[in-house]
């Protein structure tokens, strides 16, 4: 067994059964590579690598092989290899992955040229209408050059996908292996949300009490972020509104902040709700909103009392303006019974699709129990982590 068997599946079986080049050029990002290939490896994919003459010069394709287990195709043989893996035969590759890619590389891509191994995988891939994925990373001076963006443009108009760089230092740095792998399993995934435009509603609210302090609650944010992390590695198109949370979502997802209820509701006003297939509604909202006083209350006195009133219900403000939305609440109390019973008189009170019951005992915690309640009155119990959790709901929705 080789070692890269050992790590394959690790995370998830995301991308079990699928095949990916990974192509490296010469670009001194192309040292992040090994680290990348094992990171696919680990959610089950096949990694097999492809590099430019000027790649092997930064990383020694000996390091490829023993992170994939296939020793690098560095260049083309009688066994046609661009043919072989991304041709149009019985069994090709389920995507290219070209990461780093160079200007270079780009621009010969986009004109057709083929003089490397990895030039010729593209444009076999092109004419083969394989999923490609292009990881751009160079000195930002090249990466704005206008011709080399014209490029880059012409190439997303042929559906090829890029994951966009992140600019430091004058540089048009590799994007993290986090947001390329989330890219590659948002492409050839699973796929079970594929088409379908989800609204991940999460985090909790702060309501000012003065200009110094606020009201707030123990929401960690985290089960929003698994939920918007899976739907987006089903396929889907993934819209997050996240209040406050010290969990920052991760950077490929869609994300608008707010900080109190009110906020929300005008986010409600602002968007056409009606346009998401999936409305979810994990978010710890408050119920009391305090009559704020204006400047730093004095804090010489004794005791301090807030007059707190009654807050805006949200749920039937999204079921009015969403009336044919699929809508997921959820409904957290002390414990089970109490829970599930006051979940059921959501969901009928403002026409809920599915209402998730849980209890104090998950909050903060990376382990959850819930209890899934659907419109045939059915209940279905989950417990794991909360990615195997959010993978229950996200199984619900449709």
């Amino acid at each position: 067994m080789h070692p890269s068997d050992e790590i394959r599946g690790m995370k998830s079986s995301l991308l079990k059964g699928k095949r990916i080049i990974l192509a490296v050029t010469g670009s001194i990002a192309a040292v992040e590579t090994v680290r990348l290939a094992r990171e696919l490896i680990r959610h089950g994919a096949d990694v097999i690598p492809v590099m430019t003459p000027s790649a092997t010069k930064i990383i020694h394709p000996d390091a490829l092989w023993f992170a994939t287990g296939h020793q690098p195709i560095l260049e083309l043989s009688g066994d046609t290899e661009h043919v072989r893996f991304c041709g149009r035969v019985k069994e090709p590759v389920d995507l290219l992955l070209i990461a780093p890619s160079t200007a270079n590389t780009i621009s010969k891509i986009a004109l057709g040229i083929d003089d490397t191994a990895v030039t010729t995988f593209a444009t076999t891939a092109i004419g083969s209408h394989l999923p490609i994925i292009i990881v751009p990373a160079m000195h930002l001076s090249m990466y704005d050059h206008e011709i080399v963006q014209d490029n880059v443009s012409s190439l997303k108009k042929r559906g090829i996908s890029f994951v966009d760089p992140f600019f430091k230092d004058n540089k048009a740095k590799l994007a993290s292996n986090n947001r390329i792998v989330a890219q590659v399993i948002h492409q050839i995934g699973p796929k079970k949300l594929t088409d379908k435009r989800i609204l991940i509603i999460g985090g909790s609210t702060e309501e000012p009490v003065d200009d110094v302090r606020c009201l707030t609650n123990k929401s960690s944010g985290k089960t929003a972020i698994s939920l918007a992390e899976n739907a987006f590695f089903y396929g889907a198109e993934v819209t997050l509104w996240y209040g406050q949370s010290k969990q920052q979502p991760p950077s490929y997802l869609f994300v608008q902040s707010f900080s109190t209820l009110n906020d929300v509701s005008e986010l409600i006003h602002q968007e056409h709700l009606d346009r998401f297939d999936v409305i979810i509604v994990c978010a710890a909202l408050a119920d009391y909103i305090p009559e704020k006083n204006i400047g730093k209350i004095d804090s010489s006195s004794d005791k301090l009392i807030i007059h707190c009133r009654s807050a805006e219900k949200i749920l039937p403000l999204i079921r009015k303006r969403a009336p044919d939305s699929f809508i997921i609440g959820f409904k957290l109390d002390i414990e089970k019974a109490s829970s599930i019973k006051k979940a059921k008189e959501l969901q009928d009170s403002y026409n809920l699709d599915v209402v998730v019951a849980n209890s104090v005992q998950s909050l903060g915690s990376s382990e959850q129990e819930v209890w899934i309640i659907n419109q045939s009155d059915g209940i279905a119990e989950c417990a794991g982590s909360k990615d195997e959790v959010a993978r229950k709901i996200l199984s619900f929705a449709h």
